[in-house]
């Protein structure tokens, strides 16, 4: 055999190579625009977050990281995009834990599977729940919160960003755990719901302490109760729900971020490394705690761990709840 048949029989060899091997092997990852999709509409705290971070991750990789906002539907809109997007790394998602745990028993039919269709790369942060009220006038505490609920159940209505949301949640376990009945009333998004608050339209809202700060410190909602084991030094004159009478009702909501099923592993872990570090810096830390959100950095294992934990809980409390899947 001769040396230029031999040099053509490998050029064809490397060529076959190169076409088999998963995206991102072939040069620096990433070497082009990132999209990050957000189920939810601009403007609340997982859009903030993921922007946040985008900016942060674009100035690492020297790609720009596009937020693309696609809401509606409790996820069901912008999800299935990444399910089905290429597993190349150039298509990542900022979710909020309830479209990837509670919508699995909310929903009958879901057009992804949490658990199947997308790669975890990390936690990034956790949020305590709060809730608050426009008319304080009304509602001067938990406790006249319960009084007017069961004087009339479902008589109170109560503002979420959707079916199966943090806030839905939050509110399935507040009527658990008080035993009483409030009025849903979902909207498209976190930011939607407050305004609608603010408006008078919606008597409560439990929504992440990072939504509600801005409105709280305004005075434009009142905050009643946290929904956590010990107050926030942010909000420091509110009380826990235990302090308010109310026992067992601790939630913590959390945004993580995430890849399309299949994303090679290389891609997943400088990611999750890239981010870690991002999580790490003083000016993040710092503006993630104005904002009430505590990093949740976790490995890929922990997180898929974690998500696995929390769809057989909230199962449980959806259950308890009485509440049918739609």
């Amino acid at each position: 055999m001769n040396t230029r048949r031999r040099l053509s029989m490998l050029a064809c060899a490397l060529g076959l190579l190169a076409a088999a091997a998963p995206a991102g092997a072939q040069g620096t990852y990433p070497d082009r625009p990132v999209k990050l999709i957000v189920a939810l509409p601009a403007g609340g705290g997982v859009d903030m977050l993921a922007r946040l971070v985008g900016q942060k991750l674009a100035a690492v990789t020297g790609q720009p990281v596009v937020v693309d906002n696609r809401a509606g539907a409790s996820g069901r809109i912008g999800l299935p995009l990444v399910a089905k997007a290429a597993p190349d790394g150039y298509t990542l998602m900022a979710s909020p834990a309830s479209f990837l745990t509670t919508n699995k028993s909310i929903f009958k039919e879901l057009p992804y599977d949490p658990q199947a269709d997308f790669a975890p790369i990390t936690k990034l942060v956790d949020q305590a729940m709060v809730l608050v009220v426009k008319d304080k006038q009304k509602f001067a505490n938990a406790g006249a919160v319960l009084a007017a609920a069961k004087a009339k159940p479902g008589g109170v209505t109560y503002a979420t960003s959707g079916d199966g949301s943090p806030q839905h949640l939050a509110a399935l376990l507040f009527e658990t755990r008080a035993q009483v009945r409030l009025l849903h009333v979902p909207y498209k998004g976190g930011a939607l719901a407050i305004n609608d608050m603010i408006g008078g339209n919606v008597d409560l809202l439990f929504a992440p302490l990072t939504e509600a700060l801005p409105y709280i410190k305004s005075g434009k909602l009142t905050a009643l109760a946290l929904m956590s084991e010990k107050r926030s030094p942010l909000v420091a004159d509110v009380p826990t729900m235990r302090e308010a009478g109310i026992q067992n009702t601790v939630m913590q909501t959390w945004i993580g971020l995430l890849a399309p099923a299949r994303t090679p592993r290389p891609i997943v872990d400088q990611l999750n490394r890239q981010v870690h570090a991002i999580l790490q810096r003083e000016d993040v830390r710092t503006q993630l705690h104005d904002t009430a959100m505590d990093v949740a950095a976790t490995t890929p294992e922990q997180f898929q761990q974690f998500i696995d934990q929390e769809i057989k809980l909230h199962a449980e409390l959806v259950k308890a709840a009485g509440l049918v899947p739609q």
